[in-house]
């Protein structure tokens, strides 16, 4: 199916001029990520990238967790929200982006706040012990729910999970292929959880935020 553009770039464009601009170093590793990776726009934008960071500001989160470090960009901006004594855990298991992401978090201020652990994020979990203040879910799409169970009992009673990708460039709406079924399936899921309150948001290609109760 051809990908549909959720936001004009023109939009997309005016958002991040009236937006905060993020620091040097973050323009500078979206130029890495363009040249040296296949898929850079696995890459969170400015926008969403300010808004995560705001997201952790607002909810004065002190440890966060994310699955999908790719070249480090959205662990970066949530550091910058944490305290100077916060924790953030970031779980990839690509080498390359990995190593991409660790040279640019050992020249930002706020990278010594970050811990990446490489390997099968499923398993990363199950040695990892709780409660994050926020969780930020942006990996493998066919694991979705899977990352879900696995996140959710981590997050304390009041934080907040944040999921990426959640309209899956307009295909949950008519599914075609596994992955657009898998998200749609993973919405449904997500929409019928008891234990969260949800709202799927329009930002950029889809974000999900819940509460948990």
């Amino acid at each position: 199916m051809t990908q549909l553009t959720l936001v004009s770039p023109e939009a997309e464009e005016y958002a991040r001029t009236h937006s905060v601009a993020p620091a040097p170093l973050f323009e500078e590793l979206k130029d890495i990520t363009l040249a040296r990776t296949s898929s850079p726009g696995m890459q969170v934008g400015p926008v969403e990238g300010v808004f995560l960071k705001m997201l952790v500001s607002l909810t004065r989160a002190g440890r966060v967790l994310e699955l999908g470090t790719f070249t480090g960009y959205s662990a970066l901006m949530m550091a910058e929200g944490l305290p100077d004594d916060g924790e953030l855990i970031t779980c990839d298991i690509n080498p390359e982006t990995s190593e991409i992401a660790r040279s640019f978090f050992a020249r930002s201020p706020h990278g010594r706040k970050i811990q990446l652990k490489f390997g099968p994020a499923l398993e990363t979990l199950k040695t990892l012990r709780g409660p994050f203040d926020l969780a930020f879910i942006d990996a493998d799409k066919v694991n979705y729910g899977a990352y879900w169970d696995a996140v959710v009992p981590l997050v304390r009673a009041g934080g907040l999970v944040v999921v990426d990708n959640v309209l899956w460039s307009g295909r949950v709406m008519s599914p075609e292929s596994d992955v657009d079924r898998a998200m749609a399936a993973f919405n449904e899921k997500v929409r019928k959880d008891a234990r969260l309150e949800a709202v799927m948001l329009t930002v950029r290609d889809g974000m999900t935020l819940a509460r948990k109760r």
